[in-house]
C-alpha cells in the first residue's frame, strides 16, 4: 500500500475534522445551543440551575446573597458555592428568593453557617471551578472541591431532584439551611423544620409576604440527624448529643443528616415545594416524582425543553448567534411561574386558599418589564398559555377586589410605574385570546383608570397621581414622584382600555379614554422638545442651567429642584423612572404620529432620534449604576428604550430602523456569561432579541401588528397556533448586508414596514432580499406606514 506523505495526511486529517464539525453542527438540536450561564456575569442576574418552562421550582446554586449583584444568587466571578436553593427569579433587579438551601459536605466538624466567599473555610460553603461545572436546560452539575462531591440537579415543575456523589467517608452530611435567603430578611420571617423519620424532612418558611412549604425525601436512611439555630451562640451541632432532636423553629434554623458513604456512592434528595401547605408539597411529590430515577427526570426535562424550543427554529448563522438566540428563547419561557399545586390549589390574593379549575394559575407578573416584548412573544411561541395568564389576572382581581399592578407571589404591590397588566390583557384580547370573563376584566380596568378603590381595598392601590390626572390632565412633579413616566404610561394604558371599549361597543367609555390617552401632550415642552416635569400650577420645572442640583422637600414628597434632561436620578426624588428625559421622550407608544406632530414633523423627529443614538452616553450626577448597554443615549439595559429603534418606520426612514435594530442585536448581545447588557428582567431582554432576530417587533402591544426591522438569520421558521408555519427568509443576508432591498409575502410584493399578527399566525413566507446599502424607496410611501 502506498503511504501518504505527511502533507497529504495532514490535509486528509483537516478534511475529516471539518466534515466531523459539519456533521456535529447539522446534528445539533435547539436545546443543544442553550447556555444557561449566559447572563450570569456583570448585570444579567440570571441563574444557571435546573428549571422547566412555567415551573414553580427553580433550583440553582447560590454563591452570594447580599447586595444588588446577587439578585439571582449566582455570579460568574465567584469561586465558591454556598449550596443549592429552590426559588430564583430570572434576571430581575430585586434581591429575593433563595429559599430552602441544601448543601452536601464531608468533615468531622459540623459547620452550620455558610462562611464567606473570601474565606470559605469559616463555613460550609465550598470552592469550585468552572472547568468542572456544566449546565443545560433542566440540568446543572458542579464539583465541590472542598468535599470531593459531585452535585447534580434536575427538576420537574414542582419538585427539584438532587444527586450527590460522595467520596468514601464516615462523616458525610447534607445540611438543610432555612435561614439562607437572597437579600435582607424581613422582621416577620421565620421557619420551622421537622424530621419526620430517617428519610424525610418537612417544614415551612415565611419569606416576606408568603409562606413556602417543602417536603424533602432522601434515598438513603439517616445514620444521625439533628437541628440547629444559628441565632444561639452555641448551635445544636453535635450529632452525638443532639442526634434525635427532630424539630426546630426560629428565624435562622436548619437541620442536618449524617451518613457513612462508600467511594462514588450516590445519595439522592427530592424536594417538593408548595405555597399552600405541607400536604400540597406531598401531593406534588407523589404526582410528579414517585421514583428515584435521576437520569429519567433529566431526560424528560430535556425533552420538554426540546419541544418548546423547537417551536421556532433558525438556519444560516454562526454557531455563537444560535447560542444567543436559543438561550434567549429559553429565558423567555422561564419568565412566567405557575403557583398552583397539582390539585389546583394556590395562595389567593385575598390571603385564602383558592383552586384553579381548568387552568394554570400564575402568581407573579413583572409587567413593567414583560408587557413590551415577553408577553407579545408568548402570543406567538406559546399561545396555549396566554388565556391562562389572563384567567390568573381575572382570578386575583376578583379575590383582591382591584386590578393588581406589578406584583410577586400573588401579593398586591405597585412595584413600578404604570398599570401594565392592562396592555398584557388588551394585547391578548386584540389577538383573539378571549377564553375568560371579558366584561369583568374590562370593567375593572376601566374602574382603576377612572376611580379610587373602595374599602377594604387600600387607597394606596389607586393609580399614583389619579387625583391630578382627573384635575389637571397630567401628574405634577411637585406632588408625585416620577411624574413624567406616570403621565405617559397611564396615557398608554388608557389607550389600551379604549381599544377594548371600542370593540365592546362602549362608545362613551371609548371617547373618554381616548381623550385621556392624549394626556401625554400635557407634559410636552415645545421649547426643549422633551417630556418635561410640570408643576401643579402649570409651570415647568426650572432648568438646571449650570447650577448645582438640589433636592426640594415638601411634606412627604421630595424631588430634584432643577430640570436636567441627562439626569437619571434615584428614588424617591427622581422625575423619570430608571431613565432620563432623553429616553422618556419616546414613550408615547400608542400615538407615534401624534408625537411626530408635536416635534413639528418627521424631519425634526428623526433629527432628534439621530442625536439620541449618536450623542455621548455619559449621564450627569448622581450616576445611575444600572445603565449598561448604551448606544448614545439609547440604553438597551433598561426597558423604556426597547421600542425606540423601530420608530424610524413611522417617520418614513425604515432603513434607519434596520440599521439600529441590527446594531443592537449584534453589538449588545454576546455569547457566554457576559452576554447580556443589563438585567434580563423576566425575559424582557431575551424576548426583544428573539423578536428582533426574526425581523419584527411589537412597538405598541394592544395594537396587533409588528414593525419590520432587519432579520438576523437566513431562515427563521415559527410553528403557529393554527398548525401552520410562518417563515422569514433573508436572502443574501450577512453582517454587512443589513438593509432590505425588496420583500414579498406569500409571493406577492410586500412594501410596508409592518405585518399583522393575523398574517403571521395564518402562516406563510415573508421573504427579504438584503443588501449593504439602504434602499430608500422600500417601505417609505404613505401606504407603508404602520397603522395607529
Amino acid at each position: 500500500m502506498k503511504q501518504l506523505r505527511p502533507f497529504s495526511f495532514f490535509m486528509l486529517l483537516m478534511v475529516f475534522k471539518g466534515f466531523t464539525t459539519f456533521l456535529t453542527a447539522q446534528s445539533l438540536n435547539p436545546v443543544d445551543y442553550v447556555n444557561p450561564f449566559l447572563g450570569t456575569d456583570f448585570f444579567g442576574h440570571t441563574y444557571p440551575g435546573a428549571s422547566l418552562p412555567y415551573s414553580m421550582v427553580h433550583v440553582s446554586p447560590d454563591t452570594g446573597t447580599e447586595g444588588w449583584t446577587h439578585c439571582a444568587g449566582y455570579i460568574w466571578q465567584a469561586n465558591s458555592i454556598i449550596g443549592f436553593s429552590h426559588t430564583h427569579w430570572s434576571g430581575v433587579g430585586m434581591v429575593d428568593g433563595g429559599d430552602i438551601l441544601l448543601m452536601p459536605v464531608v468533615g468531622n466538624k459540623l459547620q452550620v453557617i455558610p462562611g464567606s466567599d473570601k474565606n470559605p473555610d469559616e463555613g460550609y460553603r465550598s470552592r469550585f471551578s468552572h472547568s468542572r461545572e456544566s449546565a443545560s436546560p433542566g440540568y446543572y452539575s458542579v464539583f465541590l472541591e472542598d468535599y470531593n462531591i459531585e452535585a447534580e440537579l434536575t427538576t420537574t415543575p414542582r419538585v427539584a431532584f438532587h444527586r450527590y456523589t460522595f467520596p468514601e467517608a464516615k462523616n458525610a452530611k447534607i445540611i438543610l439551611d432555612l435561614g439562607h435567603q437572597i437579600g435582607e430578611k424581613d422582621t416577620n420571617d421565620k421557619a420551622e423544620v421537622r424530621i419526620i423519620n430517617n428519610h424525610r424532612i418537612e417544614g415551612e418558611k415565611i419569606d416576606g409576604p408568603g409562606t413556602i412549604f417543602f417536603v424533602a425525601e432522601f434515598s438513603k436512611p439517616f445514620l444521625y440527624y439533628g437541628t440547629f439555630d444559628t441565632d444561639y451562640s452555641t448551635p445544636e451541632s453535635g450529632a452525638a448529643v443532639f442526634a434525635y432532636k427532630n424539630a426546630e423553629a426560629g428565624k435562622n434554623i436548619g437541620a442536618f443528616v449524617t451518613y457513612h458513604t462508600a467511594e462514588q456512592e450516590q445519595v439522592l434528595v427530592k424536594v417538593a415545594i408548595s405555597y399552600v401547605s405541607i400536604e400540597g408539597a406531598r401531593k406534588n411529590m407523589e404526582a410528579e416524582l414517585n421514583h428515584w430515577n435521576f437520569e429519567q427526570v433529566k431526560t424528560d426535562a430535556q425533552k420538554i425543553w426540546e419541544k418548546e424550543l423547537s417551536k421556532i427554529q433558525v438556519e444560516g448563522a454562526p454557531e455563537e448567534k444560535k447560542e444567543i438566540f436559543y438561550t434567549s428563547v429559553y429565558r423567555s419561557l422561564l419568565a412566567q411561574y405557575i403557583s398552583q399545586d397539582v390539585d389546583g390549589k394556590y395562595f389567593g390574593a385575598d390571603g385564602k386558599i383558592q383552586v384553579a379549575k381548568g387552568f394554570d394559575f400564575y402568581g407573579s407578573f413583572s409587567c413593567w418589564d414583560t408587557y413590551r416584548s415577553q408577553h407579545p412573544l408568548l402570543t406567538l411561541i406559546a399561545p396555549e398559555h396566554v388565556n391562562d395568564f389572563i384567567k390568573s389576572i381575572v382570578a386575583k382581581t376578583r379575590q383582591y377586589g382591584w386590578l393588581p399592578g406589578q406584583h410577586f407571589q400573588n401579593v398586591f404591590g405597585e412595584g413600578m410605574v404604570g398599570d401594565h397588566l392592562v396592555p398584557v390583557i388588551t394585547d391578548a384580547y386584540q389577538k383573539g385570546f378571549r377564553d375568560y370573563d371579558v366584561d369583568y376584566i374590562y370593567n375593572v380596568m376601566r374602574a382603576k383608570a377612572l376611580e379610587f378603590p373602595k374599602p377594604p381595598v387600600s387607597i394606596d392601590a389607586a393609580r399614583s397621581g389619579l387625583k391630578y390626572t382627573n384635575e389637571l390632565g397630567y401628574i405634577p412633579a411637585d406632588r408625585v414622584a416620577e411624574s413624567v413616566p406616570k403621565t405617559l404610561e397611564f396615557s398608554y394604558d388608557d389607550w389600551c382600555i379604549a381599544q377594548m371599549a371600542k370593540d365592546l361597543s362602549k362608545k362613551n367609555d371609548y371617547n373618554l379614554l381616548m381623550q385621556r390617552a392624549n394626556n401625554y401632550a400635557n407634559v410636552w415642552d415645545k421649547g426643549t422638545l422633551f417630556m418635561r416635569p410640570r408643576m401643579a400650577d402649570g409651570s415647568w420645572l426650572e432648568a438646571l442651567n449650570g447650577r448645582e442640583q438640589e433636592i426640594v422637600k415638601e411634606g412627604d414628597h421630595s424631588y430634584y429642584k432643577y430640570f436636567d434632561p441627562l439626569l437619571v436620578g434615584r428614588r424617591p426624588n427622581r422625575h423619570y423612572t430608571e431613565s432620563n428625559a432623553w429616553q422618556y421622550v419616546w414613550s408615547v407608544q400608542h400615538d407615534i404620529p401624534g408625537l411626530i406632530n408635536l416635534f413639528g414633523g418627521s424631519k425634526k423627529f428623526t433629527e432628534k432620534l439621530d442625536t439620541f443614538f449618536e450623542m455621548s452616553p455619559l449621564i450627569s450626577s448622581p450616576k445611575y449604576v444600572g445603565v449598561v448597554g448604551t448606544i448614545g443615549q439609547y440604553v438597551h439595559g433598561n426597558q423604556p428604550s426597547h421600542h425606540v429603534a423601530y420608530l424610524y418606520n413611522y417617520a418614513g426612514q425604515p432603513w434607519k430602523t434596520q440599521y439600529r435594530a441590527r446594531q443592537v442585536t449584534t453589538q449588545l448581545y454576546r455569547p457566554g456569561p457576559g452576554g447580556l447588557c443589563g438585567n434580563e428582567d423576566m425575559g424582557s431582554l431575551s424576548s426583544w432579541y428573539v423578536l428582533s432576530a426574526m425581523g419584527i417587533y411589537p412597538v405598541t402591544p394592544g395594537n396587533p401588528v409588528y414593525m419590520i426591522g432587519s432579520p438576523l438569520f437566513e431562515k427563521t421558521t415559527l410553528k403557529t397556533q393554527k398548525g401552520s408555519t410562518f417563515t422569514v427568509i433573508a436572502r443574501n443576508n450577512s453582517d454587512d448586508n443589513i438593509y432590505i432591498q425588496k420583500a414579498s409575502l406569500n409571493g406577492q410584493p410586500f412594501d410596508r414596514t409592518w405585518i399583522s399578527h393575523e398574517e403571521i399566525v395564518n402562516g406563510g413566507v415573508l421573504e427579504f432580499e438584503m443588501g449593504p446599502k439602504p434602499n430608500k424607496k422600500w417601505g417609505t410611501g404613505k401606504q407603508a406606514l404602520p397603522p395607529q
